[in-house]
């Protein structure tokens, strides 16, 4: 009888061992699985727009403007969208292409073929959602003024993001994006925010103050903007709650850096 105890017991303390061996082969691979965050989400949108007024010179967005921020924010893990409103390829302006324009983001998009594939199928703009997107960059270039400062597709979309809590981002001539956009209360998004963009005197050293549809200082400082500036053709951005505004092309990583902190 106590040896039919004994063999019982074995027995059951091997299948207890066995169990536990089994268990823990089928818990170990879930202690080793990691689950990576998805990288932030922006929606880049540039012109459509190509033509400089009726002077017969060829505009479009600037590259160092879109390079610039793309790189920045790439780099750090972000996922980029680019948008505009006709969708396909954005018209690039031919001056920001001569060599003394020429910076290390733009020469890494001059080889970056992967970049210049995702520019060639631009996602049309309409089609675009900012429920699909934690914030939203316009670069620059003359473009801007013409097509989106006027399209409601735009201004709807940056009402949506800012109504979302999500960052609204523009460099350069793109704050001229903002001519109509309305905050909750019907007044001009920009009212009584400290905001910048290209200088009246940086147009006119450009020779195109009596082209362009409008100045971006003085329609931010119409519609009731906090306008601030530094020096011409130096690094200035500003940031107001959601809204950031920078300068001039060279202030176009001094507002990634601000996007990406409010990011973070």
């Amino acid at each position: 009888m106590m040896k039919k105890l004994i063999a019982i017991v074995l027995i059951m303390s091997g299948f207890s061992c066995a169990k536990n061996k089994e268990t823990k082969t089928t818990t170990e691979p879930q202690q080793v699985v990691e689950t990576k965050e998805e990288g932030k989400k922006v929606l880049f949108v540039l012109t459509s727009h190509a033509d400089l007024g009726e002077t017969g010179v060829k505009t479009g967005f600037w590259v160092e403007e879109f390079a610039t921020p793309y790189y920045f924010l790439k780099d750090k893990g972000f996922q980029i969208t680019i948008a505009s409103p006709k969708g396909g390829q954005p018209p690039i302006d031919p001056k920001s292409e001569l060599p003394d324009f020429q910076t290390p983001s733009t020469k890494r998009f001059n080889d970056d073929k992967e970049a210049q594939l995702q520019l060639a199928n631009t996602l049309v703009l309409e089609n675009v959602h900012h429920n699909d997107f934690d914030a939203v960059f316009y670069p620059g270039g003359h473009g801007p003024l013409w097509d989106l400062a006027e399209s409601k597709v735009s201004q709807k979309l940056i009402e949506d993001f800012y109504n979302a809590n999500k960052p609204v981002a523009a460099v350069c001539h793109a704050p001229a994006v903002l001519k109509n956009v309305k905050g909750k209360n019907g007044e001009p998004l920009v009212k009584d925010k400290k905001v910048t963009g290209f200088t009246n005197t940086e147009e006119a050293a450009v020779e195109l103050t009596e082209v362009v549809p409008f100045l971006v200082e003085d329609m931010l400082k119409e519609n009731g903007g906090i306008y601030s500036k530094g020096a011409d053709w130096s690094p200035y951005a500003l940031e107001d709650g959601l809204l950031i505004t920078g300068q001039n092309p060279a202030s176009a990583e001094l507002v990634s850096e601000l996007l990406v902190k409010q990011l973070q």
